[in-house]
C-alpha cells in the first residue's frame, strides 16, 4: 500500500513535470542525452518532502535550476535550509539559474561534469 507521503509526492511530482519552466526543459534534453560515465539523472525525484529538479543517484548530485523567485530574501532561507538539509542526507546541490541554463548550456554542462569527475561537498552551491 501506498504510503500518503508517497502519494502527495508522486502527485506533486507529476504536476512540477507538467509545468516545467523552457530552462529545466533544455537541461532535462541535455542530462537525458548526457552520458559521462554513465551517469543517468531522474527528473523531479523526491527526497523525503522535497522535489529535485533533476537527481544522478550514483554520485548523490541534486541538480536545481532557479527562477526570480529564488532571489527573494524567504526563499534564500528556505533553499538554504533544504540545501542543509540534503547535506545531511550526503547529497550536493548544484543551482543554476534559468538564464545559466538558456544562455550557457555548454558551460552548465560542464560544471556539472567538473564535479562528477571529482565528487565532493567543495562543489556545491551555485553553479554559474
Amino acid at each position: 500500500m501506498m504510503s500518503m507521503q508517497n502519494s502527495v509526492m508522486k502527485g506533486r511530482r507529476r504536476e512540477l513535470r507538467r509545468k516545467s519552466t523552457p530552462a529545466e526543459k533544455k537541461l532535462w534534453d541535455a542530462l537525458r542525452l548526457f552520458r559521462w560515465e554513465n551517469t543517468p539523472f531522474r527528473r523531479q525525484y523526491s527526497m523525503d518532502w522535497y522535489v529535485l529538479d533533476f537527481y544522478c543517484p550514483k554520485f548523490h548530485l541534486a541538480v536545481e535550476v532557479d527562477g526570480p523567485i529564488h532571489d527573494r530574501i524567504e526563499n534564500k532561507g528556505n533553499d538554504k535550509v533544504r540545501d542543509d538539509w540534503m547535506k545531511s542526507q550526503g547529497i550536493t546541490v548544484l543551482r543554476f539559474s534559468n538564464e545559466a541554463v538558456i544562455d550557457h548550456l555548454p558551460q552548465v554542462l560542464e560544471k556539472i561534469k567538473d564535479f562528477l569527475k571529482s565528487p565532493s561537498p567543495d562543489h556545491g552551491g551555485k553553479g554559474i
